[in-house]
This record gives C-alpha cells, structure tokens and sequence, in this order.
C-alpha cells in the first residue's frame, strides 16, 4: 500500500507541476528551420494558400493560374487556395491556428500581423537563409522558373519585411493612400485645386460644401439631400500620416506607445470641428467612400490606390446602380500634407509569409510556391487588377509593365484612367513613403490610432461634447481596449521572465498539499475497503 500510495504522490506531483508551470510560462517549442541541402522531389506535398480576395473575380483567376502553372513546373506540390474577404479575418484564423499546430503553409498578411505570429516559438520560417542559398534562394540555380534575385525587389517593400533583424516575408504588392476627388464640385464652390493638396485646402473646402445645405435639407452643391464632403477609408492611416507629416510621436521602433500627445488632441479637435460642420465622416460610420463619390455626394475620398477600380464616374467595379453615378471629372492627389514641401504619405499592401512545419521539405516546398508568386506574370497580372504596384525592379521596368502604364485611358476596364493615375501616383513618390514600426502589439496599436478618430467623430454625430474630460477618457478607454498598457518597450507583450523563486516555491507547496490531500483519500478508501472485508 505505500508504495502504491508513493507511485500515486509521484505522479500526482508532476502532473500539478506540469499543468501549473505550463500554464504559466511553458510552450511547446517547434524544431528551428534550417534549410534542406536537397529539395526531395520523389515525395508528394500538399500545401494550403490562405490569400484575400474581395469581389474582383480577375485576381481569383490570377492566384488559380498562378496555382497551376507552378504545380505544372512542380508536379509533386498540390498547393490548396483558401480566400478570405478581409485581412483581418486570416489574422484572427492564423492565431487560432498556431494554437492548434494547423497553420496554412503560405499566406498573405501584413508586418503588423507577422510579428503577433512571432510571439509563437519557431512559427513563422525566416527567410534569409532561403533568400541567399544558392540552389532554392531567390534567382537560385535549382528553381525551375525566372525568380527575382534578391536586389531586383524594391528595397523599400522588402525592407519592411524585415523584423528584429531577420527577413520573415516577401512583399507581393504595394500600394498608398490617394485622394479621389470630385474636381467638378471643387470648382463649382470657386476653388482651383493646388499642385499639393493641404489639410487646410481640404478642410475649408469641405466645409463649403457642407454650407450649401439649404433650409429644405437639401444640398446647392448637388441637388441632393445627402452630402459628406470628406470622407476617409482607413482612419488609422489618416492619424498615422497626420502625425508623421508634423513629426509628432506614434511610436518607436522598440514598441514605445507615444499616440497619446498633444497633437493627437489637437488633430482630434479639429476632426471634431469638421464632424459639427457636417464637414467629414468615416467609412465606419456612413459607408464606403467610393459609394458616396460616384453618386455625386462626396468631394474627397480617401482610399487605396487599390481601390481606385472603384472610383470615378466609369469606374470598372461599382458598389452602387448605374442610374445612381453622377458624372463627374475625378482628380487623383497624393493624401492631404501639412508641409507641402516634403510631402510624406504611407506604404502598405499585402506581404507572403512561410510557417513552419516538423517537415522542413514542406517548408521548402512551401518557400518555392511563395517564391513563384514574385515571377513577372503574377506580378504584373495581378498588379492590373487594381492599383497596385509590383514590388520587383524585374516587373517594373519591363517593357509589358511599361506599356500598360503609356497606355492610361484606352478603355475602362484593364487601362482605366483614375487606376493609372493611381499607380503613377505610388510610382513617382516612392521616395516619400514610410512605414510604422512592427513589434508584437503594433497591430493593436494601428488600430487604436483608428478608434481615436472613429469615436470622436460618433461622439459629435451624436451630440456629445468633445472637451478635455472626454479627450482624458477617450485615451483611457483606448489604453484598455487594446491592451496598449501590456505592451513593452522592447516591442513585445510584457516579458514575465523567469519564475520567481517565491512563485515555485508556492506552486510546489500547492502540489504537496494536493498529493497530501490525495493520499488521505486514498488511504481512507482503503481502510474502508479492509473493512469491510
């Protein structure tokens, strides 16, 4: 009996101590990818694809072509497409997954969302070992299609896939904010629109046309009894550029939150004045802008150069009827600046990262498949569909990608005039692009530089008043919405460290006194027992 009563104190001591300390600080740590000196071809893989599509069928059939014709090159890679209809919808399926081992092989995301997935051990493959081995790596010998080397994609895209010091994606595409405007409406109120668009010209232009408003509801300006004269897309990037173009604080390249200053209030205040001047509102809360520019009831929208398909008088893709478009003449600016001088505006678009697998052949099927999504055929293809941009000088300077952009206004569907003007736009500032810092928490952080905006501007709809009070709660209610008071200065969640000596000490007095607790039970089962007998 006492040794049984011994196994039974053992095991019930390292199975509480397993449980608690795991729960705790343990994680089931991934075997590190090294790259296979051969890729095995005598062996099958099936690799999954997570991509985002919205309603533009064009760039399904690019990923299914795309598709075939690699495993045509490959036969011994099935590669499985999975589309989502919003980043965010994989971001949140990709951590549910991590928890659960099934991530997909590749798939398009963003920096932001790269490092949440690296908080995981060894779940995202890094790729600088892959870039430049010799045999797979970017224009390797061994790969069976014309890969771009490593210096053939834009320094700029491919610098902001680099996070603490390490490649962890490729970009696919890139792509700006721009400025979609009803120049006939502009001039209409008197106004001629400058070289640079302002936030000043911007604001005061908006809020004329919200003065049209007659005593019946109904708009001068338009005839009609909804106007917004200003509306933004993405209202994290409108605070995130607002503060870059002023040199004001967002955050540090070490995860140091700085949102929350003075010229954060100050921006809020003045979106605030606009709201009550029935001057600005945000796709959030009434809509999607193109929507309301192509029915003739909206002066400024700002949007993706992507979304330019959608906008215009004969935009190729329309969210609204035919016998609701207003004919117009669109100009397409730059976003808003501050300092006319040096403009300053964001670089996003969509990245391709690698997980990892036990199977580092997988892994390195799974690297080809990404890798062939840079090939000038998917590059261009897709970057035709929309506004976007291709991220290799390859692409870019060959004469196909050359010629479709001489070739701006032949139709309205694949040389669409707003979508060239849109791309040229990227194109001829790149040099005037950055990118926020990526850290674990930073997605949370863009975000929260978004609600800012959004709740303000529902505030004032509804007839709150935005005064300090509110402004010192809004930051408050932010912080803990988004967890931003966990997030460390080194970039990650709060590091806990190593358990403290006190901690284990408490931890293995709980486990002995459950083994002591069980013991009695058992020994009390077994008196009862004998007993009995």
């Amino acid at each position: 009996m006492r040794t049984g009563l011994r196994r039974l104190a053992a095991g019930v001591l390292a199975a509480v101590c397993l449980s608690l300390l795991a729960g705790c600080h343990g994680r089931q740590e991934q075997t590190a990818f090294t790259v296979p000196e051969t890729f095995d071809e005598s062996r099958q893989y099936e690799i999954t694809f997570w991509a985002k599509n919205d309603t533009n069928k064009r760039q399904t059939d690019i990923y299914k072509q795309a598709i075939e014709e690699f495993e045509a090159l490959y036969p011994n890679i099935t590669v499985t497409l999975r589309l989502y209809t919003n980043y965010g919808d994989i971001y949140n399926d990709v951590i549910t997954n991590i928890t659960t081992q099934t991530t997909p092989n590749v798939c398009i995301t963003y920096p932001d969302h790269i490092a949440t997935y690296l908080t995981g051990d060894n779940v995202v493959a890094p790729l600088d070992e892959l870039f430049a081995d010799e045999k797979y790596g970017l224009g390797g010998s061994e790969v069976r299609f014309d890969s771009p080397a490593q210096e053939q994609i834009v320094p700029q895209f491919l610098d902001e896939c680099r996070l603490d010091g390490h490649y962890y994606a490729i970009p696919y595409m890139r792509s700006t904010e721009a400025c979609y405007i009803n120049k006939t409406y502009v001039e209409a109120l008197g106004y001629t629109l400058p070289e640079t668009l302002t936030w000043d010209f911007l604001w005061e232009v908006s809020r004329a046309a919200a003065a049209t408003e007659g005593a019946d509801g109904v708009y001068s300006l338009n005839g009609q009894q909804v106007l917004i004269p200003f509306l933004y897309k993405s209202t994290d990037n409108m605070m995130i550029q607002m503060l870059q173009q002023l040199g004001a604080g967002y955050s540090t390249s070490t995860g140091v939150i700085q949102l929350f200053n003075d010229t954060t209030t100050d921006l809020l205040y003045q979106i605030a004045d606009a709201t009550a001047a029935g001057a600005f509102s945000t796709f959030k809360i009434s809509g999607y802008p193109a929507n309301f520019l192509n029915a003739g009831q909206c002066v400024f929208a700002i949007d993706s150069t992507a979304g330019s398909t959608w906008m215009g008088t004969d935009a190729p893709l329309l969210d609204i009827p035919a016998d609701k478009v207003v004919e117009f003449e669109t100009a397409v600016m730059p976003v808003p600046q501050f300092d006319p001088e040096h403009p300053q505006m964001i670089s996003q678009g969509p990245s391709v990262c690698i997980f990892n697998k036990e199977d580092p052949q997988e892994v390195l099927a799974s690297w080809l498949f990404a890798q062939y999504l840079l090939t000038d055929s998917v590059q261009i293809a897709y970057s035709q569909t929309e506004g976007y941009v291709p991220v290799t000088t390859k692409a870019l300077e060959g004469p196909e990608y050359q010629d479709y952009l001489s070739r701006a206004g032949e139709d309205n569907d694949t040389y669409y005039q707003v979508k060239l003007e849109a791309t040229r736009l990227l194109l001829d500032h790149l040099d005037d692009t950055f990118t926020t810092p990526v850290f674990n928490g930073s997605a949370s952080l863009r975000d929260a530089a978004g609600q800012l905006i959004e709740t303000v501007t529902k505030s004032v709809r509804r007839g709150q008043t935005v005064d300090d009070a509110f402004m010192e709660a809004l930051y408050a209610d932010t912080v803990s919405l988004y967890h931003l008071d966990s997030v460390s200065a080194s970039g990650g969640k709060v590091d806990l460290g190593p358990m403290p000596a006190m901690s284990v000490g408490l931890l293995a007095a709980l486990a002995a006194a459950w083994v002591l607790i069980l013991a009695y039970l058992a020994l009390r089962h077994h008196r009862k027992k004998s007993a009995e007998r």
